[in-house]
């Protein structure tokens, strides 16, 4: 009689452990995981639109203006001098406010 209690125990015990898991995966899923692919998506439609004349600011924090574009670089243009033109990767671009029309 003992171990027939015991075993019926283990196996609730063992229930509990498996909706644990779930619970703790979908945690790490909706507060974790699916937030960043969100904002993954809204940098690479942010770096899909990106012109030429666009004002744009680095992860370093300048601000510049787009000069020229390639697959997976930009020039962009610091302050008034014109000989400041650094060529720098798309993903070194965190914000980008469209130039007016």
């Amino acid at each position: 009689m003992l171990s027939l209690l015991t075993a019926d125990a283990a196996q609730g015990g063992g229930m509990i452990m498996i909706v644990y898991v779930v619970l703790i995966i979908g945690f790490f899923y909706f507060f974790l995981m699916r937030p960043q692919k969100k904002e993954q998506k809204r940098v690479a439609g942010m770096l899909a639109s990106l012109e030429i004349g666009d004002v744009v600011c680095t992860t370093s924090g300048f601000y510049g203006v787009v000069i020229d574009i390639t697959d997976d670089t930009v020039i962009v243009e610091f302050g008034n001098n014109k000989n400041c033109r650094i060529p720098m990767k798309k993903e070194a671009i965190s914000d980008v406010e469209k130039a007016e029309s």
